[in-house]
């Protein structure tokens, strides 16, 4: 299997094959996929933005916002579920740190994929604080 990792622009991605994405991940249940033009936004505003590719098709992304120095907050990391456990996730976090290479990595773990993690070398940190709108 041969998939190609790239830096994108979120405002040029197809938002279709984006939201297919998140559908085939499970990550659109966490995310509002049915809000079809805050979903938009959320993917057009991200500043860093990688995407797998398989013969054109999109199989991944990692949405991030940085501020290519201290932090890259890396917002949401999807594969297509065909494409799961074949190394596109490790891939799409690898290249989003090389994007940044000073910056931390800091993300919020789905439930599923809390050990993970560990396994490709984050830290827990146990005082994150999430408020909400």
């Amino acid at each position: 299997m041969t998939w190609k990792i790239e830096r994108v622009e979120g405002a040029d991605l197809d938002l279709e094959e984006v939201l297919e994405v998140y559908r085939s991940s499970g990550l659109g249940e966490r995310r509002p996929i049915e809000d079809v033009t805050r979903f938009a936004a959320m993917v057009r505003n991200a500043n860093l933005v990688v995407v797998a590719r398989a013969e054109g098709r999109l199989i991944g992304i990692a949405r991030s916002i940085s501020d290519f120095s201290y932090a890259t907050y890396l917002s949401d990391i999807a594969v297509s579920g065909d494409y799961q456990r074949s190394g596109i996730g490790r891939a799409l976090i690898d290249a989003t740190q090389k994007e940044a290479p000073q910056a931390k990595v800091i993300l919020l773990s789905a439930p599923a994929a809390v050990d993970y993690y560990p396994h490709i070398g984050f830290v827990q940190h146990n005082s994150a604080w999430v408020l909400n709108p």
